[in-house]
């Protein structure tokens, strides 16, 4: 059903687009120029982006998906880097009208974050948000020393497909250690009193999983566990491995030389896609979720 009604919406803005088209046609010859360069714009964006849609036919492109940011090298300004990378794909998915819920935010003492777990909710999540997958390097002068000098940091972002069910992943109970802690941050009664936060490691590959963002343990565990679910199937299917034993841990670390794509703020302003050399001047957009020539000139290229 879930995904019928995102096929059926996808209809609908087709032949919304097709419909005014149609009255574009009907009413050009009475418009000049500079009224008419606008809504060719407009209907030429809209086509762009449905047409991206045709490039999402993967095994889990379809699927909701969940996004883990990390803070990497670079102290203090990595952390808040995080925190500047949890807002700009926060608001592309408020863009596309997803549903986002935090399920779990670890905020550094000094600013920013150290980490985050995002659950987002709708069709084609992981399709479109895949894109965003690898570590992310920002230059800019640093707000957190005297001398204002210019720094490097860095954040990796996971994005992973949200597994409902895999029968491929089967994970023996020896395989995983399941630790129990107070949740930390904001949170009502219930949430920071009691030892409801729940972490899973799955020992052989090192991979966690956790959740803190619900009052009862159990529910929390049940989250934890979809998402090390995820992770794991992903792994598997990025290795070609036959059985969960044979995975080998995770992977690059967010440090130089594995960034998928930089955002340069200073000596000028500069977003570049190192995989698609997609570049763009227009620095606050991007932080500000706008994202789409990004995502789709990587699912062209793939």
């Amino acid at each position: 059903m879930k995904s019928l009604k995102g096929k059926e919406q996808l209809l609908e803005s087709l032949q919304q687009l097709i419909q005014d088209f149609d009255d574009y046609e009907s009413f050009e010859a009475e418009m000049n120029h500079e009224e008419l360069e606008p809504l060719v714009a407009e209907l030429l964006e809209r086509n762009a982006k449905l047409k991206t849609r045709l490039f999402l036919s993967g095994k889990y492109d379809q699927n909701d998906a969940i996004i883990n940011i990390h803070a990497g090298a670079g102290g203090k300004d990595a952390q808040d880097w995080a925190e500047m990378l949890l807002r700009m794909l926060t608001r592309y998915c408020e863009q596309q009208e997803w549903s986002i819920s935090i399920v779990d935010k670890s905020d550094s003492e000094e600013g920013g974050i150290k980490s985050a777990t995002l659950e987002v909710q709708g069709y084609m999540a992981y399709g479109l948000l895949k894109s965003e997958h690898g570590v992310h390097r920002l230059v800019r002068l640093s707000p957190f020393n005297a001398g204002n000098t210019r720094e490097t940091s860095f954040a990796r972002v996971e994005v992973l497909p949200m597994i409902e069910e895999d029968f491929s992943v089967e994970i023996p109970e020896d395989d995983l250690r399941i630790d129990v802690y107070r949740a930390s941050g904001k949170g009502g009664q219930g949430v920071n009193t009691t030892d409801s936060a729940v972490r899973i490691t799955h020992i052989p590959t090192g991979l966690t999983a956790q959740c803190q963002n619900e009052r009862s343990q159990l529910q929390n565990k049940k989250i934890a566990l979809q998402i090390l679910n995820s992770k794991l199937a992903q792994l598997k299917e990025e290795q070609h491995a036959d059985k969960i034993q044979d995975l080998k841990g995770p992977q690059r670390d967010a440090a130089w030389g594995n960034q998928i794509r930089s955002y340069v703020l200073h000596p000028y302003q500069m977003v570049k896609d190192h995989r698609t050399n997609i570049e763009t001047s227009q620095t606050d957009k991007v932080l500000d979720g706008d994202i789409s020539a990004f995502v789709e000139g990587f699912l062209q290229q793939r």
